[in-house]
């Protein structure tokens, strides 16, 4: 007996035979009462707001395996574009940056010797001048 449907008394509808046959067989298949079998089929298209007319297309294995080619076949792509495009630019930048740092230049010991203390400055030939602490006017 079908759990929870035991003291309900049974209706009888008219179905073909070959439909009755077809889905006698079916309730086999799944091993549920014909009752339980058709009331089981009748929450999975009201559950997921479907009719029996409409075609669910391919199955979830081929759909699964057809999205693992694709999420594949993008990760190839992004590898490409990483091999030829990213790492080739980035070596570009990254030696354009080494050859446009500011080459060291020796710095001029300088002494003032007028009388006073004697000072010493550093500076470079060309740009910023330093005091005596060490810092860089601005």
């Amino acid at each position: 007996m079908d759990k929870g449907y035991e003291k309900e008394r049974f209706e009888s509808i008219s179905i073909k035979t070959s439909v009755v046959k077809k889905f006698r067989q079916f309730s086999r298949q799944i091993s549920k009462s014909q009752s339980m079998t058709l009331l089981l089929m009748l929450e999975f298209f009201e559950d997921n707001g479907i009719s029996p007319g409409e075609n669910l297309g391919p199955k979830m294995q081929t759909l699964e395996e057809l999205i693992k080619k694709r999420i594949n076949g993008v990760i190839a792509i992004l590898r490409d574009i990483e091999k030829s495009q990213t790492k080739p630019t980035v070596a570009m930048m990254e030696s354009l940056f080494k050859e446009a740092e500011p080459k060291k230049k020796p710095l001029i010991l300088e002494k003032n010797a007028a009388g006073k203390k004697e000072k010493i400055r550093f500076r470079e030939t060309e740009s910023t001048r330093f005091t005596t602490e060490g810092r860089a006017k601005r």
